[in-house]
């Protein structure tokens, strides 16, 4: 297993991107067109459908610092296509409803920060979490070079979550008061995330011990105050299991011994609920990657029945 983890690999998403002389992070912009609302006709009459290479709206740039390849334990140092899809996702639900206007929220696995600037247009207040010091450091620098972006009001916080500690984690500082000081969390963040209504996570299923490690936090964060979402975006990445002799989406299966679908099979006393969102209602606000076909979202719940529902 600590062999694995230092296996370098490469987001299809940075294939474009030149050779990296150094070690040294890149920047990639990633330019967001919004579709024209106007319909437009040929001299005959005949409607014109916009052609996805030339945007015809208003667009905005995010300018993102990343890695070209890492070892798995740095995965959140490069920018990966479930991620995009869920930006993009994100991005037409802030175009057309008022769902996430005002929102607090909380993103598991953030990464490189991207759906989080995003989100920063219009939340009141984003807690971007993962692990390790260089991943969380690399977010708060994308987060200072695109904060020109942000709504004036928004408080975006970068802190630090480990998927097998407690939660809610205990008085960080005093635990140690050395250990990444700045994204230690505090009694006021506890309170915001208690009337969080929404979570999101991208990218966070490609391993069996990982998806184990992020439901048991989700268990804890999902019942903690308020009834909680979460917009979950992956993508089923195969290799051959030696211990199947077949080839598998590393971590999709134990994904979706998790998740029920919305209507179907037994509901359990406490159990995720999840549908499918077709991602083919979706925009393509970003144009130059393919979604591929591997890429799914989910919208999912953590119901809790009734106890008197639960007597017997």
């Amino acid at each position: 297993m600590e062999e694995d983890s230092e296996i370098e690999v490469m987001s299809e998403i940075h294939l474009g991107c030149p050779p990296a002389a150094t070690d040294d992070p890149f920047l990639s912009r990633f330019t967001f067109s919004f579709p024209s609302n106007t319909v437009s006709v040929d001299k005959d009459g005949d409607l014109l459908l916009p052609r996805r290479n030339y945007p015809t709206g208003p667009s905005f740039t995010v300018t993102i610092q990343h890695s070209i390849t890492s070892n798995l334990r740095h995965v959140g140092l490069q920018v990966w296509k479930a991620q995009l899809v869920l930006s993009e996702f994100v991005l037409h639900k802030i175009c057309t409803s008022s769902d996430f206007h005002g929102i607090v929220c909380l993103e598991l696995g953030a990464g490189t920060g991207l759906l989080g600037i995003l989100l920063a247009r219009v939340a009141k207040a984003i807690f971007l979490t993962d692990h390790g010091d260089e991943i969380l450091g690399n977010c708060g620098k994308n987060l200072e070079l695109n904060s020109s972006l942000f709504h004036p009001h928004t408080v975006v916080n970068v802190r630090e979550l480990n998927w097998m500690s407690d939660w809610p984690i205990q008085d960080t500082h005093a635990l140690s008061p050395l250990f990444m000081s700045s994204y230690c969390w505090n009694k006021q963040d506890f309170e915001l995330v208690k009337c969080s209504s929404f979570i999101f996570a991208a990218d966070v299923i490609y391993s069996d011990d990982l998806t184990i490690a992020l439901f048991s936090m989700l268990r804890r964060v999902m019942s903690f105050g308020c009834d909680k979402v979460l917009y979950l975006g992956l993508e089923k990445r195969y290799n051959f299991s030696l211990d199947d002799l077949n080839v598998v989406a590393n971590g999709y299966t134990c994904f979706r011994s998790y998740v029920k679908e919305d209507g179907i099979g037994k509901q359990e006393k406490r159990s995720f609920v999840g549908k499918r969102i077709d991602v083919t209602q979706i925009p393509h606000y970003l144009k130059d990657y393919d979604r591929g076909e591997d890429v799914e979202l989910w919208e999912i719940k953590y119901v809790l029945r009734l106890k008197s529902q639960c007597l017997i």
